[in-house]
This record gives C-alpha cells, sequence and structure tokens, in this order.
C-alpha cells in the first residue's frame, strides 16, 4: 500500500470513529429533526466557504461527522484562500455560506469592505482565539507587549508595518484597539496592509511586517517556527469577544429559510460536539488538521485549543479563555450589541464617515428569529437579552446603549 493511501485509510478510520462519537454523544439515530413537508430544506446541498483556520472547525465537523445529514442537508466545505474570495463569491452566489469574519458581513452590508450587498449573520461560531504576534527581531529588541512596543516606537524612528486579514474584519479591529490603547495610532504611527492567514508566517519570516493580528494557529505556528512571539492574545483584549460568524447574503435566507436553519442546526450541534470533552477537541485538532483544511501539524493546533498557551519567550500558562464554540449557546447568538461594537469601530477609524443607525442595521443583518428556530431544535439555551455588556483591556465598557457616542469617546481615533 502506498504511503498517501495509508494516510488517507487513517483519516477515514478517523473520521467515521468521529462520527460514531457524535452518533452516540449526541443520539442522532434515535431523533430526526426535519419534516419532510413545509420544514424540508429547500436546497439539500450547501456550499460553505472557510479560510484555514482553527475556528472554521465546526463547519468542517458538521459534514465530518454527518450532522448536516440529521437535518436533511449535505454541506460541502470549500477551502479559500483570502477573506476578499470569501466576499466575492458570497456576494455572487458561488459559495452558499462561510466561516466568516464578522466585521466583514458588515462592511460588506455598509458598502465599505466591498460592493455593498444586503448580508445577513446567522450565528457565530466562536469566541476568542486570536492573538497578536510581534517579530522576533522587535523581541529582542525589547518590544514583547504594547507598553515595551510603545517605548521603542518612541525611541527607533522607522516605519512599522503591521498587517491584519480585512480591512473591515476582526483582527484588523483587534489589532488597531490594541495598538490604540497602548498609544500608537495605527493609521497615523504605523503602516498596516492586509494578509491572508495562511500567508503570515512566511511573511513575517521574510521581513515583511512587524506584527501581525490573526486566528490560530498561525500564532502558534510563528512561534513554533522561531519567526515571532505572542504579544497579547484576543481574549486579553475583550474576554469571550465575538469572532467568526456563518455569513451570507440575505438574499440567500429568503430564498432558502429552511435550508439556512438546517445548516444551523448541523453546526450548533457541532459546536456543541467540540466544547463537550477533551477527546473531542483532540479529534476535532486531528481533522481538521488535514491537508483538506488547515493544513498544518496536530499539534500546532491543539495546544491553544486546549488552553495551553506559550509566549515564544518561555512564558507559558493555562488561559481559561480559550477559544470556544458553544459555551450553552453564548458563543452562537447573533447577539445585535456584538454587531453593532464592529461598526462603532469602522466609524472610530474612519471606514465610516457618518453614524448609521446602528441598531436598525444590527436588526437587519443578524437573523435572531431564525436563530432561535436553530436553537429550538437542538435544545440551544438562549440568553435573557439580544444585548450583552463588556468591559474591554481598557476598562471601556461596551453595552450597546449609545453607539454614535462611544465611537467618538475614545482619545485615539481618525
Amino acid at each position: 500500500m502506498a504511503r498517501g493511501e495509508q494516510v488517507d485509510g487513517k483519516r477515514r478510520t478517523l473520521i467515521q470513529g468521529a462520527g460514531l462519537a457524535a452518533t452516540g454523544a449526541l443520539g442522532l439515530a434515535g431523533r430526526g429533526a426535519w419534516a419532510a413537508g413545509s420544514d424540508k430544506p429547500e436546497k439539500e446541498e450547501v456550499k460553505i466557504g472557510f479560510i484555514p483556520l482553527t475556528d472554521c472547525a465546526s463547519v468542517v465537523m458538521a459534514s465530518v461527522l454527518g450532522l448536516d445529514k440529521k437535518y436533511g442537508i449535505k454541506i460541502i466545505p470549500s477551502k479559500e484562500a483570502s477573506w476578499a474570495g470569501v466576499r466575492d463569491k458570497l456576494t455572487n452566489g458561488e459559495l452558499d455560506a462561510a466561516h466568516v469574519l464578522y466585521g466583514l458581513i458588515y462592511g460588506v452590508q455598509l458598502g465599505i469592505g466591498g460592493q455593498k450587498k444586503d448580508m445577513a449573520v446567522l450565528m457565530g461560531l466562536n469566541h476568542n482565539g486570536q492573538a497578536i504576534t510581534l517579530s522576533r527581531k522587535l523581541a529582542d529588541k525589547g518590544a514583547v507587549d504594547g507598553a515595551s512596543l510603545y517605548k521603542l516606537m518612541q525611541t527607533d524612528k522607522r516605519e512599522y508595518t503591521f498587517a491584519q486579514t480585512f480591512p473591515t474584519g476582526t483582527h484588523a479591529m483587534w489589532l488597531y484597539y490594541w495598538l490604540a490603547a497602548n498609544g500608537i495610532n495605527p493609521m497615523k504611527d504605523a503602516k498596516v496592509i492586509t494578509v491572508p492567514p495562511p500567508q503570515m508566517v512566511a511573511n513575517m519570516r521574510v521581513g515583511n511586517m512587524d506584527g501581525f493580528c490573526v486566528g490560530e494557529p498561525w500564532g502558534h505556528r510563528a512561534i513554533v517556527d522561531g519567526v515571532g512571539i505572542t504579544a497579547t492574545t484576543t481574549q486579553d483584549i475583550w474576554k469571550d469577544h465575538p469572532e467568526k460568524v456563518l455569513g451570507s447574503s440575505l438574499e440567500f435566507v429568503k430564498k432558502y429559510p429552511n435550508t439556512c436553519r438546517a445548516m444551523m442546526a448541523a453546526i450548533l450541534e457541532a459546536s456543541k460536539w467540540i466544547d463537550a470533552s477533551l477527546t473531542n477537541k483532540n479529534r476535532m485538532a486531528e481533522v481538521i488538521a488535514d491537508k483538506s483544511y488547515v493544513n498544518t501539524s496536530k499539534d500546532v493546533i491543539d495546544q491553544r485549543i486546549l488552553g495551553r498557551y506559550q509566549n515564544g519567550l518561555g512564558k507559558t500558562w493555562d488561559d481559561p479563555n480559550y477559544m470556544k464554540f458553544y459555551e450553552d449557546g453564548q458563543v452562537n447568538f447573533p447577539f445585535l450589541s456584538d454587531g453593532m461594537w464592529f461598526m462603532t469601530q469602522h466609524r472610530r477609524w474612519g471606514l465610516l464617515k457618518s453614524d448609521p443607525d446602528y441598531l436598525a442595521v444590527a436588526k437587519a443583518v443578524n437573523q435572531i428569529d431564525l436563530y432561535k428556530q436553530a436553537a429550538a431544535m437542538t435544545g440551544t439555551p438562549l440568553p435573557k437579552d439580544s444585548m450583552r455588556s463588556s468591559r474591554l483591556m481598557d476598562g471601556v465598557v461596551w453595552d450597546g446603549k449609545n453607539p454614535a457616542a462611544y465611537a467618538q469617546s475614545f482619545k485615539i481615533k481618525v
């Protein structure tokens, strides 16, 4: 038997085992969740785009574990090269839905991150689990966190380059927020470039940037490869922050509501399965490490997925706020305040030239009613309110109550 056949055989065994585990854990054989009548999915094959990141796991596992079949659909995961590509394929219909940056959906909705089109956030896919990496060269000069980076930039005057993954996306907003909280204006004191997630480490290796913000496993990969150190995690910027969502065009939601509900239910089940045990997390890490998905070693994925962190400078810690996929549905509910927060930051940094009707836009984009139906199908608890309150790293509280004032309240802004 050829080596490739051995690997494929191992992968098939792993996936079959995972599927059996999921069937046992969730009792799939005993309960059908969709009806053959009016609830039947209008479109039975759904193509869902993803970028090679750890947080694509619930989409991939919904397919690999066969959870999609329970709800009468077949999920076809489609590996994409960049967030711009995901945006274009979502808006032109090549993709039905996608694992996508929260802020990308809002950027398209508002016409500031691509051609304007009505979009939909169906559900959250994960909280936490991203990181800001600084190059080893900066670390060797003493820049290992926000305060020391600010100090170095005051004394070693040159152009500093930082990378994010999409101009209106989550990583851009975490990077800008962190820099500004440490006295660095990302629009005036640095050059910011856009780089697709899988290309971050290679670009840092050849000296194209001083730092970057990206999802795992690429922060940890920079440490393993000896090219960067973790300056901060995004959960230290905002504990339990929103991150990737299941997104689509609003047109797709209106045309295929039953399909969307089935897709959400399958991914909710996968999210619940991932968070249920360390065994499941390990199995997930092994599956998504495959070249078909993230294309890295399992070790690079599973350390941080279990909350075991190192910064590349000898410090190690167990982080209770590692990447979560379910958390009794808190991760998945499309809180209006989460969508509104991204708009406040787009306004803060001049991407939006005037204040939108923050609440009205969030209500149009975040498909709360449809989500509640999917939650009922899967026994997923619902929060008491569609808004939530959070305290960020600088002590500023965000609760969605006065978004226009919040956007203007920061000392460092455009």
